[in-house]
């Protein structure tokens, strides 16, 4: 039997595109909340690690609540044991650890743009090989013209936003751990389709997302403070610790928008929330010398042009492979 992409309608799509860029909103908001908690605390390791952990407390009591999705998440074990599905494929919580604790490690030398830049790259040439070859029990989608030159230009369109952050004597090598990540945001956001699409929960892949990636980043956080010790105190603001909350939000959506849009349209439109909710955020809750210019809001407007260019259907570049019979 040969597996055959599904074609979703343009409606569909479009809708899906939406909820990408929600996605990359959230994301952008979760960032600043992250963000501020780790510099009130003083700590980004244990920052992360309760942002993490308050989600999975809050996924704990919903799947408490909800039969269909701890009966998913028993479903999506079973598949493990039964060889049908893959054991990493429950295990896409890692990328997002992996991503949180560079922003930690790297993020202070590189400065937000490069970081952003190196992390973008490998997001989306990572959804590009994934679209192509497929993964799991999703087979390879169309990789169009459309959708390269909406790639292109979205890594062109970063890069700009970005441009007024360059500079200094920066490491080379510094680069290659959000590039990484990048790559690793990608196999995160089709892992966890893929356990949404076996489990038929999303509560239950994101269940799983965060799970996985709050123990990835409790023994990460173990050993940093065994060796610089716990902050003295917690920070007051409620607020702060909100980043949790809205984590499972945005990761549940990319868990069930990625179905429609392939995880190389998924990334180009939450980058371009990202981006736009960034600059959102600077206009209305400017941090302390954060200035505006004019390459960031150019950047921005062309990352939603990319974002629309790959969007549209085009003739496909090469013939999919057949995944089976």
């Amino acid at each position: 039997m040969t597996l055959v992409h599904p074609v979703h309608s343009r409606t569909a799509v479009a809708l899906g595109l939406l909820g990408a860029v929600i996605v990359g909103v959230l994301t952008a908001i979760q960032s600043r909340v992250n963000g501020e908690f780790g510099r009130a605390l003083a700590d980004g390791y244990l920052a992360a690690v309760i942002s993490f952990g308050s989600g999975l407390v809050i996924l704990l009591v919903a799947l408490a609540l909800w039969a269909p999705g701890r009966r998913g998440l028993r479903v999506a074990f079973g598949s493990v044991r039964t060889g049908t599905t893959p054991w990493w494929h429950l295990c896409g919580g890692a990328g997002g650890a992996l991503f949180v604790l560079s922003q930690g490690i790297t993020g202070a030398v590189l400065g937000i743009a490069l970081f952003t830049v190196a992390a973008v790259c490998g997001q989306t040439l990572s959804g590009l090989v994934i679209d192509r070859n497929g993964i799991g029990h999703t087979p390879p989608a169309a990789i169009t013209i459309t959708r390269l030159v909406g790639s292109a230009l979205a890594l062109a369109a970063v890069g700009v936003a970005v441009s007024a952050g360059f500079g200094g004597d920066i490491p080379a090598l510094m680069l290659l751990l959000p590039f990484a990540a990048g790559l690793a945001v990608a196999v995160q956001q089709a892992v966890n389709g893929q356990v949404r699409r076996v489990a038929g929960s999303a509560l239950a892949a994101t269940f799983m997302n965060f799970l996985v990636g709050t123990i990835v980043l409790v023994v990460v956080c173990l050993v940093h403070e065994a060796i610089v010790g716990l902050p003295e105190r917690m920070p007051t603001n409620p607020v702060l610790y909100l980043g949790g909350l809205i984590g499972t939000i945005f990761i549940g959506g990319a868990v069930i928008v990625v179905r429609v849009t392939g995880v190389l349209l998924l990334g180009l439109g939450s980058v371009a929330g990202q981006l736009v909710m960034s600059l959102v955020l600077d206009v209305v809750l400017p941090t302390p010398g954060q200035v505006i210019v004019s390459s960031t809001v150019i950047g921005t407007l062309l990352t939603l042009v990319a974002v629309m260019i790959a969007a549209l259907p085009s003739r496909q570049l090469g013939k999919l492979p057949i995944r089976g019979r």
